[in-house]
């Protein structure tokens, strides 16, 4: 059994604790004398020498300077210059259809398309014939007896007043008697023009696009017999923006209209191209995009009369337009893609990046053409620069010198 006393075993649980204190404090201690000696002894980096900056390796162009036609591209779709409708102006049953009366056939100018049956008309005709004969027969019998009546009134040597000599010299009934001649000739000649609508000629060269009617079908007037499109001729409707118009040519008496290369890239050869030229300017903005409508006439669309090899072109297909504009002079043309952001481009000075302000008249699809700011001595840098700063050191391939020693 221990014989401690409670103060004995309480002063030394102190010393205990007061051991471990100061064991921990020594460690803490060497560990900060430790660090400090790491750090102390730690090597610095000297600066030795120079450090050196290398130029920029780009390709540079120059402009070419002169007199261009910039070419505007949009985009346009068929249409037909001449369109109609052919539709019957009497009634009857068809007895004769022109052999190329059928869809995607070609008639000539005069060709006969439709033949109605003609039988009633022309019978129409003798009875209006006979009529018209009746009428000059009855015509002559009363000017016999205007004839007579004016020897028996100058017979009695006595004056009437003009209305009752009139009547005496039968003046109203010949009057009736001639307009009687000429009704009768009118519903002849009526007659005339009924037997000859029973047969539907093409009014002009055409392609036919589709026929509504067959043999035995029964026409009334206004009935629909076929579509026709003229073959001289097809127009492409093309949009472009308002602001281009300035630069087109627009026939006005004086001189032709802007000559158009029309394309389809997705259906033709790749080298096959048609030629037209500016027809017209509608007067009107289309709807959704604002932009102006401009029609362009394509003569021998479909290629019948030139070149066998020539695509043709079809009726509401979606084609590209390549207009050369009016002239630009005195500019200098360079490749759109070498101009910068706010109208600038990059120039090498001396080995150095110049960003140089330009002023640019017109761009097209492939150029801008610039009047202002650059010459055609200036070496225009055409390489995408990471890092673009006013002075940044610059070379060519073939330069010896490639940097410069400066400090770091």
């Amino acid at each position: 059994m221990s014989t401690d006393t409670p103060a004995v075993r309480n002063d030394r649980s102190k010393r205990r604790i007061a051991t471990t204190l100061f064991i921990c404090a020594v460690l803490v201690l060497g560990a900060a004398i430790l660090l400090y000696f790491i750090f102390s002894t730690e090597p610095t980096a000297s600066r030795d020498g120079a450090v050196r900056q290398s130029a920029s390796l780009v390709d540079v162009t120059q402009g070419e300077f002169g007199s261009f036609r910039p070419m505007i591209e949009a985009m346009g779709t068929v249409r037909p210059a001449r369109e109609i409708s052919l539709s019957a102006r009497v009634e009857g049953e068809i007895v004769g259809l022109h052999e190329s009366f059928v869809p995607g056939g070609f008639v000539d100018a005069g060709e006969m398309l439709v033949r109605i049956d003609d039988a009633d008309y022309r019978i129409a005709l003798e009875q209006r014939g006979s009529a018209l004969e009746q009428a000059i027969a009855e015509l002559e019998i009363e000017r016999g007896e205007q004839q007579a009546a004016r020897s028996d009134y100058e017979s009695f040597d006595r004056d009437l007043p003009p209305e009752r000599r009139a009547l005496v010299l039968r003046e109203p009934q010949l009057r009736s008697a001639e307009a009687n001649v000429e009704s009768a000739r009118a519903d002849v000649e009526q007659a005339e023009l009924n037997l000859e609508r029973t047969t539907v000629e093409a009014p002009f060269d055409a392609h036919v696009l589709s026929r509504e009617i067959n043999l035995g079908s029964q026409v009334s007037p206004g009935a629909a017999l076929g579509r026709l499109v003229g073959l001289d001729t097809f127009w492409v409707e093309a949009t472009v923006p308002v602001s281009r118009l300035q630069w087109l040519r627009v026939p006005d008496g004086d001189g032709p209209g802007s000559s158009v290369v029309v394309r389809n890239r997705s259906a033709w050869p790749q080298e096959a191209v048609r030629e037209g030229e500016v027809f017209r300017l509608i007067g009107e903005l289309e709807g959704s995009t604002r932009l102006a409508r401009v029609l362009i006439s394509v003569e021998d669309p479909l290629a019948r009369e030139s070149d066998e090899n020539l695509p043709r072109l079809m009726l509401g297909e979606y084609v590209e337009v390549r207009i050369e504009g009016r002239e630009i002079g005195d500019v200098l043309r360079l490749d759109r893609d070498y101009i910068r952001a706010d109208d600038t481009v990059w120039l090498m000075v001396d080995g150095r990046l110049v960003i140089q302000p330009v002023s640019i008249v017109f761009q097209d699809e492939r150029y801008a053409y610039i009047d202002e700011g650059l010459s055609a001595d200036d070496r225009v840098v055409t390489t995408r620069l990471a890092t673009v700063q006013e002075g940044l050191r610059l070379r060519l391939d073939d330069d010896t010198d490639s940097g410069e020693d400066i400090d770091a």
